[in-house]
């Protein structure tokens, strides 16, 4: 039985981070809206993760700033003190997470089940989702909606861009070149593709008739990573990584022909712009957080390195194992990228 059998008058969405699990939430809480479009949403969420979504349609933003502790929880509680949600649904497993909902006033407190949850989140929720098979994380979020009770559904995204960041994009190509992004950096440096592959996949794409673009964030190891790709080039490419907000990016992102990153934010972002995705799999399982929507397009190592570390079959796995070494993105060769890429131009 679906915990609603009619639209609640509200509800309270807990995901604070990361980029990319917060593209996945998008496409669940806009299912949501176009069944039951007069529940109202508030969405509890990361201040950088706001920059991309504090303009959803129909959704109230409150950012919580990790880095403001328990002063941060305390100002969200009394911002919330008049309220009462029909449901929180608590999609973060950190301790911290679990804290902030608290001082958050619901009926139901909804969280994963005793199989999935970490941290202890089972200890801060009333109702738990019963999925304990869906791979990806995007079907896992999808879980709750449809324990809230909305009908079974494919994912759509909707993350407004202003005329600005659109034109700031059209203006990257050149001479309506098809562009071609490279979002080179992951979240650690060991989850990277080697630098000099990059740049060979570049080149073959500038060879193409393709105009390259990189993009990332401002960190300093992403911009160094980003130079080091343009000095390895024969050809030249567009450094735009620590250049963009991230609507800017998104922009970028849907005006390119396709997309080559690691397991990043922005092959999530890419993702919800219709566009193509080839991911670099080593550490996670591309089942559960690849490219939602190019899952064909991800050339992956993962399976041999963590059967080999795990002594397991992939199948007795739990959910989020994963590999580790700095040596494991070695496995994935530039012919391999290039094959690819050659295959899904043909089609684009």
């Amino acid at each position: 039985m679906p915990l609603f059998t009619s639209a609640p008058k509200s509800i309270c969405l807990l995901r604070l981070s990361a980029i990319g699990d917060v593209c996945h939430a998008v496409a669940m809480v806009q299912a949501i809206q176009k069944q039951w479009p007069s529940t109202k949403i508030t969405w509890i969420m990361g201040k950088i993760e706001a920059q991309l979504l504090n303009d959803l349609p129909g959704v109230e933003v409150i950012i919580f700033d990790k880095k403001s502790g328990y002063k941060g929880m305390k100002a969200i509680w009394k911002q919330l003190s008049d309220r009462k949600f029909d449901a929180l649904l608590h999609m973060q497993l950190a301790l911290r997470a679990s804290a902030l909902t608290v001082g958050i006033k619901a009926k139901y407190k909804i969280g994963f089940n005793f199989k999935r949850a970490k941290e202890g989140q089972w200890l801060f929720t009333n109702k738990k989702i019963s999925d304990k098979n869906s791979l990806h994380v995007l079907d896992s979020f999808f879980e709750f909606a449809y324990f809230l009770g909305i009908d079974k559904t494919s994912p759509h995204w909707n993350i407004p861009l202003s005329r600005d960041d659109i034109r700031f994009a059209q203006q990257i190509t050149e001479d309506d070149k098809p562009l071609f992004v490279i979002s080179p950096a992951a979240s650690k440096d060991e989850r990277n593709w080697l630098t000099e592959r990059y740049a060979a996949v570049a080149d073959h794409a500038v060879e193409k008739g393709y105009t390259v673009v990189l993009c990332g964030s401002p960190m300093l190891r992403e911009q160094k990573l980003g130079e080091q790709i343009e000095h390895s080039m024969q050809h030249s490419a567009t450094n735009l990584i620590g250049k963009t907000s991230l609507k800017q990016l998104t922009a970028t992102l849907k005006q390119a022909s396709l997309v080559l990153a690691p397991d990043s934010g922005p092959a999530h972002i890419a993702t919800t712009q219709g566009t193509q995705v080839i991911g670099l799999y080593g550490h996670s399982n591309p089942k559960r957080t690849g490219p939602y929507l190019s899952q064909d397009n991800v050339i992956s190592v993962y399976e041999k390195h963590v059967q080999q570390q795990h002594k397991k079959a992939l199948k007795d796995l739990p959910w989020s194992a994963r590999a580790k070494g700095d040596h494991i993105m070695q496995g994935i060769r530039t012919e391999q990228v290039i094959k690819k890429f050659d295959e899904l131009i043909l089609t684009n």
